[in-house]
């Protein structure tokens, strides 16, 4: 079980809590707990994936591609080259010879096959094999779908893999909505797009003719909320992802609604509404009357719900600086949980419920941290310019935000960062992007 220890230690690591390994064939859970600082990325090896007919030659490949990638791209795991592979896999169904695997370091190894079916759908099978342990992690599995949907395919495998392995949930099955940039900054146009993950298949939901921010999805993934000013004001709009209808959820005469953010049932939504010169948090079902959360002379926004949907983290300036707090999901006192240096900001609470992350300022410098939901534990991932923004992938592990670059030409990006503040690296897109929002794993 060496690969599954390296793996864990790997995901644990700066947390300094126990994590328990991947069921399969283990003997009984394996707890790790975390002292050292430096994790080697675990080797693994993935042989191209064989075609079973004439038609899949290319999604084989296309496929296995995409599947050391999403492995590789965590940070946590590192390819073999296949130059330095001894077997040749012939078949799907041949035995592994372990030994030939052992000889270049290879700890986890990774086969499949792939089939077009008469009818044009693609089916992909695989096969995880703990090499230093001689056996399979988990039985093979099949999944099919049209030929459209062959890099879902590659994401699913690759999330079956990760999940195997770490004992955590995958999250490369998942799509991103963001706010896609071009021009100047004095005249910014802005449009809504999505795209997977990785950056592969930008589709745009809107056009330029307004300026749209702060997307987010909803628990299910087929809707978007966003604040649009195609009003002139800034008003609040859901979007359904698949037809692209619009609706505007909010209808305030002299008021300004905007950060919106769908409770966990799908149908609440929390906002904030400026009015008269004050901010504050309100709630409201879809279709149904607003409900006024707080009531200070402060300005309080950026609302987001627990997952179990009982509190809620916002900002508030009502201490005096910018700050965090938590109160009831019907309102009522407040607990202050931020107490560093500088200045915080956009909360959001992780998926797993045992985290907030947020944007912090300080020192003439912006971060992206993360705390327990009690405010102890605090921990900044990132520093620079300028880093704000922070959305969580559906596992509770990866974080992304929007960079912008310093100067006049400073331009916005899309960046990741995992929750022990390794594998910082930059999100692909084909121009200037900000709002990153990820969804819940696809179904």
């Amino acid at each position: 079980m060496m690969f599954l220890r390296s793996l864990v230690s790997a995901l644990a690591l700066a947390l300094a809590i126990a994590v328990p390994a991947a069921p399969a064939f283990a003997q009984g859970p394996l707890r790790i707990e975390i002292t050292e600082g430096v994790i080697e990325p675990l080797p693994f090896a993935i042989p191209q994936f064989l075609p079973e007919s004439s038609e899949a030659s290319k999604l084989a490949a296309d496929i296995t591609r995409v599947i050391a990638a999403d492995l590789q791209g965590t940070g946590l795991f590192r390819e073999i080259p296949a130059d330095a592979h001894i077997s040749r896999i012939t078949s799907f169904d041949a035995p592994v010879s372990y030994p030939d695997w052992k000889a270049i370091n290879a700890q986890a190894l990774v086969t499949g096959a792939v089939s077009v079916s008469g009818d044009g759908r693609v089916n992909v099978k695989f096969r995880l094999f703990d090499v230093y342990s001689n056996g399979p992690l988990g039985e093979g599995l099949q999944m099919g779908g049209s030929q459209g949907s062959w890099r879902r395919l590659a994401h699913k495998v690759a999330d079956q893999v990760y999940a195997r392995i770490t004992g955590e949930g995958g999250y490369f099955d998942s799509r991103v909505v963001f706010v896609s940039e071009d021009g100047p900054k004095n005249n910014r146009q802005k449009r809504l797009a999505i795209m997977d993950y990785d950056g592969a298949g930008v589709q745009y939901l809107t056009d330029s003719s307004s300026i749209v921010l702060a997307p987010r999805f909803s628990p299910t993934g087929d809707r978007v909320l966003y604040t649009s000013y195609a009003t002139g004001f800034p008003e609040i709009y859901m979007m359904r992802v698949g037809d692209v209808r619009q609706q505007k959820l909010t209808d305030q005469q002299g008021a300004m609604t905007f950060a919106p953010r769908f409770g966990p049932d799908g149908a609440t939504i929390v906002y904030s509404e400026a009015r008269g010169g004050n901010t504050d948090i309100f709630t409201k079902q879809i279709g149904g009357r607003a409900q006024q959360l707080t009531n200070t002379p402060a300005i309080e926004t950026a609302p987001s719900y627990a997952p179990d949907g009982s509190q809620i983290v916002f900002e508030s300036d009502r201490s005096g600086t910018q700050q965090l707090y938590i109160m009831s999901a019907r309102g009522g006192e407040a607990r202050r949980i931020s107490f560093g240096e500088g200045r915080y900001g956009t909360p959001v609470w992780s998926p797993r419920g045992d985290l907030i992350a947020f944007t912090k300022q300080n020192q003439g410098r912006f971060h992206i941290g993360v705390m327990r939901t009690d405010g102890s534990e605090e921990r900044l991932l990132t520093a620079s310019f300028l880093d704000e923004g922070p959305s969580w992938a559906p596992n509770g592990r990866v974080i992304m935000f929007t960079r912008q670059s310093a100067g006049a030409g400073g331009q916005p990006a899309l960046y990741s960062v995992d929750i022990t503040g390794r594998n910082l690296k930059r999100v692909p897109t084909p121009g200037p992007a900000s709002d990153p929002a990820w969804s819940p794993l696809l179904p």
